[in-house]
């Protein structure tokens, strides 16, 4: 019974022994294999490297590869460069994102602008022409509005009973001239206070005879822009009879911008033009820019003087003016691209070409801009001669800065964006 029971237990002892062998043939060489290719795959790519593309930073990867978009090779995340202000780009995305560069040099500051404005009457030129004495419109020999009238040209008749009055006066005071040559004088000036000519009142004394009316001559050669009266209307002293205008010089009224005034100062000339009058232009000087901004329109009055001896220029007509001007500062100042700028309602932002880097690599920079250009806008600071903006494709840059969690036009402060997505 002893040697039945030694005999299995070495049975069993030799069917493990067996097992074992069996199974370090049959999967030993398999999990070395498998812990040598883990070994040399850790090598290959460190743990916690991502790659992703620079084209589209969206992408991101445990493995290198293509990118599943553009098909461009990707990249490791610590290859885009660590500063939190610069951003690479492969060759080929600055290729497929057509950015170009330009080099900030000094240029000499100017700017052409270009205005709308009117044809307006100068307000100098402008007065009424009112009545001196109580009385009736008798006749007018002025009966439509624009009518052209000469210096001492009759306007209109005025009866008046106060003249009448004074006439009688004057001619009693002639009779006792030589006894009482005070109340001769007296009676005179009364009439000459009424605006009445010399002329007239001499009439009356060498007539004798009393007039019923006295004429209103125009007091300037001038158009009727306004006639306020017509026949049988009372009129007391002072009221207004007709409105004049000389139109021999006249008024251009331009209405500027905000941003066009520091281009624009008194004594500039300006060539500008009318639909009326194709073909033909005029020239004149600024004289005055109004100091206030007009709240509606947002825009300050530019005006012009000028000369209209021919009558081609008329009030209200619509003009288009061009001035090529400089700011009130020095005339060499750093100028980039108006395209290089972004911005972003605070903050003016540029991209930087980052010289003799191994990848195109750009640097985030905050400019402070001065007087707009046009196509060329001022840098007071943030930019020095000879560096490289880019020109086209900055919102592209800016774009895979954004995406990289590096500044950005719209992320001031960097962000360090989360390796783990995995794509």
């Amino acid at each position: 019974m002893k040697k039945l029971l030694k005999s299995k237990l070495v049975l069993g002892v030799l069917c493990t022994i067996m097992g074992l062998a069996a199974g370090w043939v049959l999967f030993g060489g398999r999990t070395a294999q498998t812990t040598e290719s883990a070994t040399d795959h850790t090598e290959h790519h460190p743990d916690g490297t991502i790659y992703t593309c620079a084209m589209h930073p969206q992408i991101r990867q445990n493995s290198p590869g293509l990118c599943p978009i553009c098909a461009m090779e990707l990249v490791p995340v610590s290859d885009l460069g660590s500063a939190p202000n610069m951003v690479e780009m492969s060759e080929e995305a600055v290729a497929l994102a057509n950015v170009q560069t330009t080099a900030v040099g000094y240029s000499q500051v100017g700017r052409e602008v270009f205005l709308q404005g009117k044809v307006k009457v100068d307000e100098r030129n402008i007065s009424n022409q009112v009545s001196h004495l109580h009385g009736r419109i008798e006749k007018l020999y002025v009966n439509f509005t624009g009518e052209t009238v000469r210096h001492g040209q009759k306007l209109a008749s005025l009866y008046s009973p106060e003249l009448v009055a004074a006439q009688k006066e004057l001619l009693e005071a002639v009779r006792t001239r030589q006894t009482n040559p005070i109340l001769y004088n007296a009676a005179r000036n009364k009439l000459r206070q009424w605006k009445l000519p010399d002329e007239f009142i001499s009439e009356v004394e060498s007539s004798g005879e009393v007039k019923d009316a006295v004429d209103i001559a125009a007091h300037l050669t001038g158009v009727i822009l306004k006639r306020h009266v017509s026949v049988g209307d009372h009129v007391i002293m002072g009221s207004v009879l007709f409105t004049l205008a000389d139109l021999s010089r006249l008024w251009v009224e331009f209405e500027a911008y905000e941003s066009d005034l520091p281009w624009l100062k008194v004594g500039d000339k300006v060539t500008f033009t009318v639909a009326s009058l194709p073909g033909r232009s005029f020239t004149a000087n600024i004289t005055f820019i109004d100091p206030v901004i007009n709240p509606q329109t947002r825009t300050a009055s530019v005006r012009l003087e000028v000369t209209n001896d021919a009558g081609l220029l008329k009030p209200e007509m619509f003009t288009e003016g061009r001035v090529t001007s400089a700011p009130d500062v020095a005339t060499d100042h750093i100028t980039i691209p108006k395209s290089a700028v972004l911005w972003t309602g605070t903050r003016s932002v540029v991209y930087v070409k980052v010289k003799d880097a191994m990848t195109p690599t750009f640097e985030f920079r905050e400019v402070t801009l001065g007087p707009d250009m046009g196509a060329f806008v001022v840098v007071e600071s943030g930019l020095d001669e000879g560096e490289e903006v880019v020109t086209n494709g900055a919102f592209k840059v800016d774009a895979a800065a954004q995406l990289a969690g590096k500044k950005s036009m719209m992320n001031k402060e960097a962000e360090q964006m989360s390796a783990g997505h995995d794509h």
